[in-house]
């Protein structure tokens, strides 16, 4: 079984239900943090003494406050951590249950379970933790079904980087300056004009702005 085990999450009230998980499964040492920040730094410091965490439980919203943070989401620390340790085995605990951000995140390669938070959420923690344990991956029942859905509609990173920066006032020729500082391809300002008509046509969007709404409807964007 795991020994060593890091959670962020910020609420209170899942830190004290995911403690008694983890005291039921016999893990002895878990670390909490409600910032992510504060979850890299205990990661890197673990790393340092040769005492490394096993599993990572993380949440992928925090909830901002008075405190800046350079790190502010679930997906930024796990990818953060990753970073510092590849080995690292993660477990996804969120009420977040969107389909684009689900496959995102398994075909990331970076998690090892996802657990949607819900009426068997603890349950479903404790299957996870077990799977993982042995080697094997986990999704709870409603995210399994989430990625068995061969209808659901899915965009890739220069899908949702060209409207995510037409929703926030780009020109086009300022999204090509994007793409490629970022390494994004094809960034060429035909492929993005072809591919917004296409999307267009797709979302049945009469215009940029209407396809940025029903995208943001959508949550896709």
């Amino acid at each position: 079984m795991f020994k060593k085990v890091l959670v962020a999450e910020d609420m209170d009230s899942i830190n004290h239900a995911v403690s008694f998980v983890l005291k039921d499964l016999k893990i002895a040492h878990a670390d909490h943090a409600q910032y992510c920040d504060k979850a890299w730094l205990l990661a890197k410091k673990a790393i340092m003494e040769n005492n490394p965490y096993d599993l990572l439980i993380c949440d992928l919203s925090f909830k901002p406050d008075y405190r800046e943070e350079k790190i502010s989401s679930g997906r930024e620390l796990i990818e953060a951590v990753k970073l510092l340790d590849p080995n690292l085995k993660v477990v996804v605990n969120s009420i977040e249950d969107h389909p684009q951000t689900v496959k995102e995140l398994w075909a990331s390669g970076h998690i090892d379970a996802y657990v949607c938070k819900d009426r068997n959420g603890l349950q479903e923690l404790k299957e996870a933790i077990l799977k993982l344990n042995k080697g094997e991956n986990y999704n709870s029942p409603s995210i399994e079904r989430i990625m068995n859905q061969n209808n659901v509609l899915t965009l890739n990173d220069f899908e949702i980087s060209i409207v995510k920066y037409l929703a926030n006032g780009y020109t086009q020729d300022q999204i090509q300056m994007e793409l490629k500082n970022r390494n994004i391809r094809p960034s060429s300002k035909s492929a993005i004009e072809k591919r917004l008509k296409e999307l267009r046509d797709e979302f049945r969007a009469n215009t940029n702005p209407h396809l940025i709404s029903i995208m943001k409807d959508l949550q896709l964007i």
